[in-house]
């Protein structure tokens, strides 16, 4: 009989060859650790805008961190969950075949504007929020040794989708709102950190 411990230290094992793997098939990340923010700021010629705009963007800003890291954070968490479970053919083996086609069209759509950086090179970058709650629902055996319960998963990614697209869409949220994401990105973290 396997004990808890044992358990626990083959997930992490299998985690750090799925990262391994990953690293092999040439996985590339993009950080910007370096980034002067006035620079930046200057560039996009910030101080020619509505500073009342201004504001509430920057305020915005932090929230949009918050909520482009929980993403990929999922998206990384669903790759070597899937990677180390299922192997390499994971995408088409335990994706739907819906999901892998609104990726593709995103990866095709940002294709055809070579002149413009793209989000990635792995389909998962190009999977929407709901549709990686999808693909969690839709191999729970994989994902239920650290969610425990898919309802309130999806009850998370379902207010983290609709703060998200405020905030993609230029709006402000309310002080609650932004307590509120705070509050299941938190949840989420101390739930599934592995």
């Amino acid at each position: 009989m396997t004990s808890e411990a044992d358990r626990v230290y083959t997930f992490v094992y299998r985690g750090q060859l799925a990262e391994e793997a990953l690293d092999r098939e040439g996985r590339q990340t993009y950080r910007r650790a370096d980034v002067d923010h006035e620079q930046i700021a200057e560039m996009l010629t910030i101080e020619a805008l509505d500073e009342g705009h201004v504001e509430n963007a920057r305020a915005m800003a932090t929230v949009y961190t918050a909520v482009a890291a929980f993403e990929n954070s999922v998206r990384e968490m669903i790759s070597k969950t899937l990677m180390e479970s299922v192997g390499e053919n994971w995408w088409v083996e335990c994706v739907s075949e819906r999901v892998r086609n609104q990726a593709k069209k995103r990866v095709e759509d940002e294709a055809k504007v070579r002149w413009h950086g793209q989000r990635g090179d792995d389909p998962i970058q190009f999977t929407m929020l709901p549709n990686l709650m999808n693909i969690i629902r839709n191999n729970q055996e994989h994902f239920a040794p650290f969610i425990h319960d898919f309802e309130w998963a999806a009850g998370i990614f379902d207010v983290i989708d609709r703060s998200r697209n405020v905030i993609m869409h230029s709006g402000t949220l309310h002080n609650r709102d932004v307590a509120r994401l705070g509050m299941y990105i938190r949840d989420w973290t101390s739930q599934v950190a592995t």
